[in-house]
Order: C-alpha cells, then structure tokens, then sequence
C-alpha cells in the first residue's frame, strides 16, 4: 500500500510539475496545522532542550512548531529522508543557503517599505526588494538544475520553480524591475549648496570630483587595503534628503511615475509557494546544523526504516541525542546502546543500579521514535523503527499541592489516564513509577499495569528498582545497566539484555568505602 501511495505521489508531485510542500508529499499534509504547543511527552524526553537548541537563532522561521508535528504515514517519512539526503550535500546546501540570504534580503528590503515615511524612498527599496528577489530565484533554479536532487520533494519544486520563471508574471517582474533599475542608474543631476539652501538641478556636465580623487591618490596605494566602506542599511533619510529627492522626482517625473506603477501593480510580488518553500527548507537545514557538532565528534546518524505494521525495534550505537551535545562540548565520551525486539516482545524492563544510565536509556528510546516520525536522521548506526499514533510518558513528577492528591494518588490517576489514551500502536515510556508506595504495594501496581500494556500489545519500555517486573511474560525482555566488574561503584552506561540479579551494588559500595558491619566493627573494636 505504501508502495502504490509512494507510486502516485512521484506522478502527481513529479511528472505534473505540481508542488504542494517540501515537508508534505500530499495535500492533506501540506495544509496540516503545525502544533503551536509542546507535547505533554516532550518535558519527559528532553525534546524540549532538543527543539529549542535545534531552532536557536532561526526564530524568524518559527520552525518550533514543525517540530513538534509528527507524520502519520511511512511515506511521508520517506519523503522527508529523501530531502534531507539530498540537502547533505555541501553543493546544495551553500545553494539553499545562499538562496536563503538574497530572499531574506528581498524580505527586509519590503518590511523596510512599511516603516518608512517618504513615497519617493518607499519606492525605491521596494525596487531593490524585486531585484533581490529575482536574482535569488534565477540563480536557484540554475543550483537545481546544476546538482540534479533525487528527491521527490525537490525534483517537483525544480519543476514548479522553472516554470514560474518561465511564467510571463516573473518575466514581467524581472523584466520591469531591470529597465527602471537601468533608468535610475542613468539619472544625473546636479546640486547647489549656499549656505543653508539646496537647490536641485538638470546635469549640465561638470567635473566628477570622485573619479579626480581616485585618480589622485592612487599613487599611494600599495597592495589591498582594508574596506572601511559601511553597507548602507536604509534606516531613513531626513528631511533635507528627502527634499533633495523629491526635486530629483520633478526632474525626472517619467522615471518616477514609472517607478510608483511598478509598486502598484507588483505590490503583492512575491510568490506564496515560493516562500513557502523558502521557510519550509530551513527544517532541514536546522537540523542538519544542529547534529553536525556531533557527527564531527565520530557519533553516528542513520535514516531510519520505519514501519506501522512490525513492532520490531532494532537500534546498533544509539544514543541520548540532548546529553550527546553536553558531553561533546565538554569532551567526554558518549556511551551508545543497543536495542532489540523482535516476534511478541514488546516490553523493556530496564533495572540495575542508580546513575546507571537507565532514565537516560528511557528517553533515547523515546527520542528516536519521535525524530523517526518527524523524517530526521537518528542517533546510531542502524536504526529499525515503529511509527506509533501515540506517544504517552510517565515521569516522576513533584506532588502538586493544589489538587489535594498524595504522590500514589496522583501516580495512579496519571497512569490511569494515560491506558486510557492508549491503543495497540502507541509508544509508552514509564520511568520509576510507584516509587513512593512500599516495595509490596509498588510489585503489586506495577504488575496490573504491565499486564494492561501486555494485553493491548504495544510497545513500552518500563524503568524501575523492581527485579520481579523483568520476567512477567514472553513479551517482557529485561535490560539491566552495568557497573565495571573490578570497581562495582563504577558505572559504565552500557545496558545489556540479560536477567535481572536482584543487586543494587550497595554492599560492593560499602566495601570499597570500608562501611560495611565487619569493617566497622572492626575499626570501632581496634
């Protein structure tokens, strides 16, 4: 089914010319509302940090929301992998990049029209804003065409933008921006300043002073020389300027009429795909940006192969992509985890000693299924993914005076809640739950949930401190977190599935520290 979907979309998107979004292969998806609110799981998992690191800097995209929209679908997963792939070469990406700079160029010259009083100037910067926005679009559809995408997303955007400029519309723009821009740069005139008058006058010829002063001091340069030459920003001019201007304006009243047409007619000039587009492809690029530092650094990233029919979970050298960038920029080393689930296993029971890397191991697993869904790139070498519908977490959460609730009460009543929500595709992370109950009341609660997310069949993986969890049935696979064998209060952050063993390392701990009963007593006794 997949297949056949993936078929017509290549045929409507590719071969018609038509372009709906760089995100979205369908039209549904292209008109889906992005989340303009976190997930209630994205606390829980770190995505939060993830987000608002990957988006920093790159606010006036408001790409947030895009993250925070999962896809539904496999294929529009892929269709997003196939962009990224193809935006992963430095050729592209300085294209996309350099098209990124002109539009947004041609966005501020615009915005600049809107806060600026005089007409004449008005003109003039919406003027440089067609011209910026014309050499942005000429000159990517010539990248395009240059570095040939394999992409379904970018190949239909090629078609779409090649016949947009071919389109008379463009062709017009362009052509009306270039003769008013040439008949600008042909104006002369010449200005009389006495005292506290300006007068302003038809060229009647005249020595041009700066081409003299060129001359005359170029006996003195020697070799390149810094530019001190400021970029003149448009902030405004001032009376006397503008006074000077609209003389100029009455100089050359065709020029100028011309000039106030072309803003008239073109005034709603730029092309709603077209920045749709120019905002859309800033997702990957983010993106890419944000897990550079990191693949620089030796870790890995896969495209994941995802699938809504086989909860089957394989993940070779994964990790927690949040605590990834904070080792990296503190040089220490990141420690990846393997992950498999294969036939009826569904649960991970994950137990061992604290600060062993289990809560860590939690949300890694939740991590990846949820930048799977968003058609990134994840951490790790190989990655075998399911495409859940929902993603529910149960994180240990300070008690809430306000609701008049005890800790275990408000446990219950969050879990309850999220069984309730639940189905046979959702994704549930537990971490440490009923920790505030006695050991008895703690084994006996968590076993009816687990028998609960046993019999809806979907997939969980289940922190705890209870050994008893990790055996409850063929579809329970126990995980445990290990310690160095010569120094068990060493922890290595390597979780491997085997049994559990019942040994929260306490006494090995006690013993290198010499505090357990005999070494005291002997101590006390000598």
């Amino acid at each position: 089914m997949e297949e056949a979907r993936r078929r017509a979309t290549e045929t409507s998107l590719c071969k018609s010319g038509q372009f709906l979004s760089v995100l979205f292969p369908y039209p549904a998806g292209a008109g889906e509302k992005d989340a303009n609110e976190a997930p209630e799981f994205f606390r829980d998992l770190n995505l939060d940090q993830i987000v608002a690191a990957i988006t920093s800097g790159w606010e006036e995209f408001d790409l947030a929301p895009s993250f925070r929209t999962p896809l539904s679908d496999a294929d529009s997963i892929a269709y997003r992998q196939e962009v990224m792939r193809d935006l992963e070469d430095p050729g592209l990406v300085q294209a996309v990049g350099v098209f990124t700079e002109r539009i947004g160029d041609a966005r501020r010259y615009l915005n600049l029209v809107e806060h600026l009083y005089y007409k004449q100037h008005k003109e003039g910067w919406f003027l440089a804003s067609v011209e910026r926005y014309c050499e942005a679009v000429e000159r990517l559809l010539q990248d395009l065409d240059e570095a040939s995408p394999q992409s379904r997303g970018l190949r239909s955007f090629r078609d779409y933008l090649a016949a947009y400029v071919g389109s008379e519309a463009f062709a017009a723009l362009r052509g009306e921006a270039a003769q008013l821009s040439d008949e600008m740069s042909r104006i002369r005139y010449n200005l009389i300043i006495k005292g506290n008058h300006v007068t302003v006058r038809q060229y009647d010829g005249g020595i041009d002073y700066g081409a003299a002063v060129e001359h005359t001091f170029e006996k003195f340069r020697q070799g390149t020389v810094k530019d001190y030459r400021q970029r003149f920003k448009g902030s405004g001019m001032n009376h006397v300027e503008a006074q000077v201007l609209e003389g100029v304006a009455r100089l050359h009243p065709e020029v100028f009429d011309a000039l106030e047409s072309f803003r008239s007619e073109h005034g709603g000039y730029p092309d709603e795909t077209l920045m749709r587009f120019y905002r859309e492809i800033q997702f990957y690029r983010v993106y890419l940006d944000y897990i550079s530092p990191l693949r620089r650094a030796g870790l890995s990233f896969c495209y994941p192969r995802v699938s809504k029919d086989r909860k089957e979970v394989v993940l070779r050298d994964a990790f927690d992509v949040a605590l990834a960038h904070k080792l990296v920029r503190e040089g220490s080393a990141v420690v990846p985890n393997d992950v498999v689930l294969r036939g009826s296993e569904r649960i991970l029971v994950v137990s061992g000693p604290n600060q062993g890397g289990k809560t860590t191991f939690a949300r890694m697993f939740g991590q990846l299924h949820y930048l799977a869904s968003l058609g990134c790139l994840v951490p790790g070498a190989q990655a075998r993914l399911f495409l859940f519908d929902r993603l529910l977490t149960h994180f240990e959460r300070e008690e809430d005076i306000t609701t008049l609730r005890g800790k275990l009460e408000d446990d219950l009543m969050r879990i309850r809640g999220i069984l309730d929500q639940a189905t046979p595709n959702s994704l549930l992370i537990m971490n440490e739950i009923f920790a505030s109950t006695t050991l008895k009341d703690a084994i006996s609660l968590s076993k009816k949930v687990l028998d609960r997310v046993s019999r809806l069949d979907l997939l969980c993986v289940c922190v705890t401190f209870l050994d008893e969890l990790a055996s409850l049935n063929e579809k329970t696979v126990s995980v445990v977190s290990t310690v160095d064998p010569d120094n068990p209060a060493q922890r290595t952050y390597r979780l491997e599935r085997r049994p559990a063993d019942g040994l929260a390392y306490a006494l090995s701990i006690a013993k290198k520290h010499h505090l357990t009963y005999e070494q005291l007593r002997e101590r006390i006794e000598t």
